[in-house]
């Protein structure tokens, strides 16, 4: 359970959030909404416990489970399925159990009545953490991610990003957590994974906390909603399930607007008295009054909120190329034993509009990766062709310097730009004022999204890489981002599992992984969308 009381958020001198109290208790499901940089992220870390609040306390009763947008990465050279273990202490528990079955055997007595001794204790702490059925559980979350027994048994080091993140998601939830804290725990699932997860979460005894952009899961899971309004810096409450908040905070919304109306309404008309009165000096106070009447009056009603500002996004205009920018020839690629795609062949026109599927773990990002120059591939070459400038958007922003400024991050890749031109840009895409100078590893995931797309935007880019462009945002940002991809005038190489990117796209080509299969688009590749 989570016990909060008066906690009030601020990132440097910037109010995100007036104090507020509220709990998570056991069978909550809420689901935290409200615009990309409203604080979703900053308020999950205080309640998970890495950060603090600016006021107020935090309590904490039974084992939390925290799935952080950009999760740390811990020891690259652990197996994954160990990885998952440990979140029960299991992995060290069963180490010792096998180095105790090798001392059994040992010839020497003693050495094997200490080990006969340890290995009864050992499975007495095994069968308290699950048992021997906690493996197969395990194994059966993992399953259920895309997660199979030949990812399980690699390092997490030869894993994609979005294969460590889903280790993550199954350690949380193998874990038996009583309060589950989860950001955007949809990021690189596939639809059936989604699907999996939903009912998961539906009958999961704990609470429950999530931030997440898809409202079908939302919609189908929480219980609660907490609106955290960035305009008002206040979380609004709604103990109702997702259909019911929408209806009601329509109503709200209405008759915030009525109540506003009206005392304008009342207030005009003071004021309009207040003003016959100054006439006569006699009158002086009493018209002073009413002024301070009418001005009580409107600052006893709530404004309607106001419009969530949105990210104009827009990607640049591309830079002469040849009539073949990039060519990819042969490429294959392998981490330690598990072998990601070979032979890969790839021709990317001017202008030209291709979408990359393939099931989770196929090598998509790794082959955008080695396409942008981030990696190298085993055998094979990439051949940068006449006037080639790639923009290059990676899902985990592997490309954003962290403990540089946001500022910083964009004068990296703006050229020539002036400071006052690329403060106007950062402008367009909602980071004014003291917001460009703060690190960008304090960012929201939304926020870091958008200073990546602010990054593409003065590249002159005449080749997108886009991996997965629209995760972490708002509908409204989504909108922007679907919308820029649809009139960008170069070429573009889509990863996603958004349908509606691959339709603002109108792809003329696909290419399947790991195959290295290479067709013309056509609707029969539409539903393979969500599920690659």
């Amino acid at each position: 359970m989570l016990q909060v009381k008066d906690v009030e958020v601020r990132i440097g001198a910037r109010l995100l959030l007036n104090p507020v109290s509220f709990q998570v208790a056991p069978g909550d499901k809420i689901g935290l909404v409200g615009r990309n940089g409203a604080g979703k992220t900053t308020l999950t870390k205080i309640l998970a416990g890495q950060t603090q609040p600016s006021a107020g306390t935090v309590s904490r009763t039974g084992q939390l489970g925290y799935l952080p947008q950009d999760p740390r990465d811990p020891d690259l050279t652990q197996l994954a399925s160990e990885r998952i273990l440990s979140a029960r202490g299991l992995a060290h528990i069963l180490d010792k159990m096998q180095s105790l079955e090798d001392a059994m055997s040992s010839p020497d007595d003693a050495v094997r009545q200490r080990a006969m001794d340890k290995y009864a204790k050992a499975e007495a702490r095994l069968m308290a953490a699950g048992g021997y059925g906690a493996e197969a559980e395990a194994a059966r979350i993992s399953a259920n991610l895309a997660l199979p027994d030949r990812v399980l048994s690699q390092p997490l080091g030869n894993l994609s990003g979005g294969q460590r993140r889903r280790v993550e998601l199954a350690r949380i939830l193998f874990s038996g957590a009583d309060t589950l804290l989860l950001d955007e725990p949809t990021n690189h699932l596939d639809a059936d994974s989604i699907n999996w997860l939903r009912g998961f979460l539906q009958g999961y005894q704990g609470g429950v906390l999530m931030i997440s952009h898809n409202t079908e899961l939302v919609g189908e899971t929480v219980n609660k909603v907490f609106h955290l309004d960035a305009n008002r810096a206040t979380l609004d409450v709604y103990s109702m399930n997702w259909r019911r908040y929408l209806i009601q905070r329509a109503a709200d919304e209405k008759r915030r607007h009525k109540e506003r109306v009206n005392a304008e309404r009342k207030a005009s008309a003071l004021m309009a008295q207040a003003d016959k009165l100054h006439a006569k000096a006699t009158k002086a106070v009493a018209a002073q009054n009413m002024a301070r009447r009418a001005e009580r009056l409107l600052a006893g009603v709530e404004g309607e909120r106001a419009a969530d500002k949105v990210a104009a996004i827009r990607f640049p205009s591309p830079a002469p190329c040849g009539k073949t920018p990039l060519t990819a020839h042969n490429l294959t690629k392998t981490y330690g034993s598990l072998e990601v795609f070979t032979g890969v062949d790839l021709a990317v026109d001017r202008g030209s509009q291709v979408v990359v599927l393939g099931l989770n773990g196929a090598g998509k990002t790794t082959l955008l990766r080695i396409l942008a120059g981030v990696e190298t591939p085993d055998t094979g070459e990439v051949v940068p062709g006449h006037g080639l400038k790639i923009g290059y958007f990676a899902q985990e922003h592997d490309l954003i310097e962290m403990d540089r400024t946001v500022l910083d991050n964009m004068a990296r890749t703006a050229g020539d730009m002036t400071d006052t031109d690329i403060r106007k840009i950062l402008g367009s895409f909602l980071f004014t004022g003291d917001d460009v100078d703060k690190p960008a590893g304090v960012l929201s995931g939304g926020e870091k999204t958008r200073l990546a797309l602010a990054m593409l935007v003065v590249s002159s880019a005449n080749v997108l890489l886009l991996d997965e462009p629209t995760n972490n945002l708002d509908p409204a940002s989504r909108a922007q981002v679907l919308d820029a991809i649809a009139h960008f005038g170069g070429a573009i190489v889509l990863v996603t599992h958004d349908e509606g990117a691959v339709q603002a796209l109108q792809p003329d080509r696909v290419l399947i992984l790991p195959e290295g299969t290479e067709d013309l688009w056509g609707p029969d590749y539409q539903d393979l969308i969500t599920l690659a």
